[in-house]
């Protein structure tokens, strides 16, 4: 096991290259996928060899639970191990445990207090709010997915930029662009190094609901408009776990030059020869040499517990 148990805490930094390279170069759709699939495997990984780093370097202080046998000179040639890792592993599992248990328990209470203020509302799919300040949002889950407006971002609009708006939210639900956003969010929680995933996906989920809505209104420009104008007047959506229109407001310009520009192509595997294939192999490497490395370490701990009773 060794040092290589440490390894998966580090790993996340291979991604970063392809975490600015997918939203510039990969279609959103994909860029999306990749990245909360490389977040999610690696955040798994590094936290399984937490809680490892914590039983190796605790396990053999006066006190623990373990078996006499643990202590066995064996035993210890076996597994290096460094108590202060361990020691300070404890503060950190607990830290991780309880700042995604957080995330989690928010991420519910947002969304069903949501859905409690719009219980008096007709069961359509969109639902409009007579309020002063203009925002919108997709809102998951409960009987049925539903888009949230208000009258005053409507009455900012012109018709075929509504359009694009309803177009755009829509695009957040059918996609199930809440959970990309919340694994990611879960995933950074779990290990620092993967915020540049996070802020990758939440550019990209929005790039993915732009396109789609292109793609069904028939009209860029309609769509680059709305996102301006959204964002110009909107103080931001009451629910920031979830996805809005105007839930990133910094890559906003991005987005619209994108939408003014051509479609991008759906292609789904980046050649090999290009900065952001060479990016997503790396990624892939690094996510592949975590995987193997907690792997390897929890079958190791397992045989030698098995042992060791």
């Amino acid at each position: 096991m060794g040092v290589f148990v440490f390894l998966p805490l580090v790993l996340p930094l291979t991604a970063w290259p392809v975490a600015r390279l997918a939203e510039q170069h990969l279609h959103p759709r994909a860029a999306t996928r990749l990245l909360t699939a490389v977040a999610a495997v690696m955040a798994l990984c590094s936290t399984v060899c937490l809680a490892l780093v914590m039983v190796v370097g605790t396990a053999q202080l006066p006190g623990n639970p373990l078996p006499d046998g643990w202590s066995d000179p064996e035993v210890r040639a076996a597994v290096p191990y460094d108590e202060v890792a361990g020691k300070a592993a404890i503060p950190a599992l607990c830290a991780v445990l309880m700042a995604c248990g957080r995330a989690l328990w928010r991420h519910g209470r947002v969304r069903r207090r949501a859905h409690g203020a719009l219980a008096g509302l007709p069961g359509t799919s969109v639902a409009v709010l007579p309020d002063d300040i203009p925002y919108a949002y997709a809102l998951p889950g409960g009987r049925r997915d539903r888009v949230v407006v208000t009258t005053a971002l409507l009455d900012r609009l012109e018709p075929a930029e509504r359009r694009a708006l309803f177009a755009h939210e829509r695009a957040h639900l059918a996609g199930r662009h809440h959970r990309f956003l919340l694994a990611v969010r879960l995933a950074a929680l779990a290990n620092p190094f993967l915020r540049p995933l996070r802020t990758a996906v939440a550019y990209t989920a929005e790039r993915w609901a732009d396109e789609e809505a292109a793609r069904v209104t028939g009209n860029r420009r309609a769509v680059a408009t709305a996102i301006g104008k959204a964002a110009l007047v909107s103080r931001g959506t009451p629910l920031a776990t979830l996805a809005g229109l105007a839930a990133v407001p910094g890559p906003v310009p991005r987005r619209v030059a994108a939408l003014l520009g051509p479609a991008p192509a759906a292609r789904r595997r980046p050649s090999l020869f290009t900065s952001v294939g060479l990016a997503a192999w790396a990624a892939a490497a690094g996510t592949a040499a975590s995987v193997m490395s907690s792997a390897n370490a929890t079958v190791t701990m397992f045989l030698i517990f098995r042992a060791a009773f």
